[in-house]
């Protein structure tokens, strides 16, 4: 199958959809399938990933919304994609954001009859209220320029959710709703995300698949191994993420005034809020160490007793915790939602999303090591679970190519 994924958010960034659409790149390729990835064009960002063509798209030369490559102007990307699409003859375009890249490809898609299939990877209408400057107005510009693409008419969100509250929001959720209505299939990696999506109105095919990791990296990682730590030896806590309000790190700072003493915190990322978090992370055990390669990120994860991950009410399905689960490295989560994404017996949810929630489990953790290697043990147990696996995801493909093939 000749398959086009197409995206907003690719290497050398770091980030969730990179991660995933990176593996999910490569373990198509392993299965037989041609592919090409398709992303905003970057000095930096490699033509040839692995096994699997990446062609650049254009992009503004003012506009970076937190630092990324942003595709434009719509008319020329889509006109790119179109002729690319052609001359590879693709025959399934599978976006992966919801700004211009991936607009464009709806819009190539339906000038040449292909079916589109959409994977939804993050909750937008957080990710905006966090980190575009001015929110009430930003968003509405953004809808905007996302209606000029994609049809929004009839789509109507109700303010009657905990997360369709504010109109910004009510945006946003609009904007995903549009997006999946101009897909032929969507394709969520977690079951509370899905609800929600169904339960604000998408109608079209919804299937939960998870993501996972390929090849490369879990040889990169090596064998999982049971963490276990020494009378006196240091608890090493790990965070590993964007820098950025939705994310909340300086929940983790906070709660580190609180951690047992010896405890080490090492933060890995970058992002807008990296100077208020060096800033409130003053006379704490955390060390920022800033962006991180991925080889060392992995690396940190294997020398690490456990993760922990302080979002709330935002996250999809992290792929940092996927690679910490392949990893052996217990996790600690303060969303409640993202314990379907831990093995059983591999992590704990904090009794409270806040500061003493995450402090209260890394005393208990401090003081009862044997907890910590019961954990890491259920987590190498489930390994196999985090394996990047593509036969369902090709089969959603084979659902939405078969109309055409029958016609």
């Amino acid at each position: 199958m000749r398959i086009a994924l197409v995206t907003d958010y690719y290497l050398p960034t770091l980030g969730g959809v990179q991660t995933a659409v990176r593996s999910l790149a490569e373990a198509l390729t392993t299965a037989g399938h041609e592919v090409t990835v398709y992303c905003p064009d970057d000095p930096a960002v490699p033509r040839h990933e692995g096994a699997h063509e990446v062609v650049g798209l254009p992009v503004s030369r003012v506009f970076r919304p937190d630092g990324y490559p942003f595709a434009w102007p719509p008319r020329r990307v889509r006109a790119v994609l179109r002729r690319e699409l052609t001359a590879r003859r693709t025959e399934v375009v599978h976006t992966h954001s919801e700004m211009f890249a991936a607009l464009a490809g709806i819009r190539a898609a339906q000038d040449l009859d292909l079916p589109v299939v959409h994977t939804m990877h993050g909750r937008i209408d957080v990710y905006t209220r966090n980190v575009l400057p001015v929110p009430a107005v930003t968003t509405a510009l953004l809808a905007f320029l996302h209606r000029t693409q994609v049809d929004h008419r009839g789509i109507r969100v109700a303010p009657d959710r905990p997360f369709t509250r504010t109109r910004t929001a009510r945006r946003m959720w609009r904007v995903m709703l549009a997006q999946s209505r101009a897909s032929a299939h969507v394709v969520v990696p977690s079951q509370h995300f899905a609800d929600k999506l169904v339960d604000c109105g998408v109608r079209t095919p919804v299937s939960v698949l998870s993501n996972g990791i390929e090849p490369t990296v879990l040889d990169a990682i090596g064998p999982a191994r049971v963490r276990t730590r020494a009378p006196g030896e240091p608890l090493r806590v790990l965070w590993v993420g964007r820098l950025s309000p939705e994310k909340r790190p300086e929940v983790l700072v906070a709660a580190a005034r609180s951690f047992p003493a010896g405890t080490v915190v090492d933060v890995l990322g970058d992002g807008v809020a990296r100077t208020a978090v060096a800033r409130a992370a003053s006379e704490t055990p955390v060390t920022l160490h800033g962006s991180t390669p991925h080889d060392r990120v992995l690396a940190a994860m294997r020398d690490a007793h456990v993760l922990v991950s302080s979002s709330l009410d935002f996250d999809n399905q992290p792929m940092v915790m996927l690679e910490a689960v392949a990893t052996g490295l217990p996790v600690v989560h303060c969303d409640p939602d993202l314990a379907e994404v831990v093995p059983a017996g591999g992590g704990w949810t904090t009794p409270t999303p806040d500061a003493a929630g995450i402090a209260a489990v890394v005393r208990t953790l401090h003081d009862e090591p044997e907890r910590l290697e019961r954990a890491s043990a259920a987590l190498v147990a489930a390994r196999g679970r985090v394996e990047q696996r593509v036969d369902d995801l090709v089969a959603v493909y084979e659902t939405v190519l078969r109309p055409r093939r029958t016609t």
